[in-house]
């Protein structure tokens, strides 16, 4: 596979208070807050929209697991199907099974210290 990660799809993390910690970083950072957190909006090389998701969670989330740490990767990848085929023949921990929206695929794998990676192959268009 020519391209596994295309860019970074979003940062996750959780805290004791996600209504506080989006206040906090509208009012102190400018971010456009909303349920879900922040999508930051960009061009790619071609000028085609792509978007990268700020997201707080509950600190009682489960969402990471079988992760122990409080943040999550989220990376932004081409070929959805074909690099968790790879990377299962490379012997990379694959957690369960492709989920599909109108926003994208996603898929997840541990890395070598354990930290759950969210991989995504995103439709950015149905953010517009």
């Amino acid at each position: 596979m020519k391209n596994r990660v295309t860019g970074i799809g979003g940062l996750f993390f959780k805290t004791k208070d996600p209504k506080a910690s989006k206040a906090w970083y509208k009012k102190h950072l400018g971010f456009n807050t909303n349920d879900y957190g922040c999508t930051f909006w960009w061009k790619d090389k071609d000028g085609n929209d792509c978007s990268t998701q700020w997201s707080v969670f509950p600190e009682s989330t489960k969402y990471y697991e079988p992760s122990k740490k409080d943040f999550m990767f989220n990376y932004r990848v081409e070929n959805l199907v074909e690099l968790l085929k790879v990377l299962k023949s490379e012997g990379v921990t694959v957690i369960g099974g492709i989920e599909e929206y109108e926003y994208g695929k996603f898929g997840w794998i541990l890395d070598n210290d354990g930290n759950k990676i969210e991989l995504w192959e995103p439709v950015d268009s149905a953010f517009l």
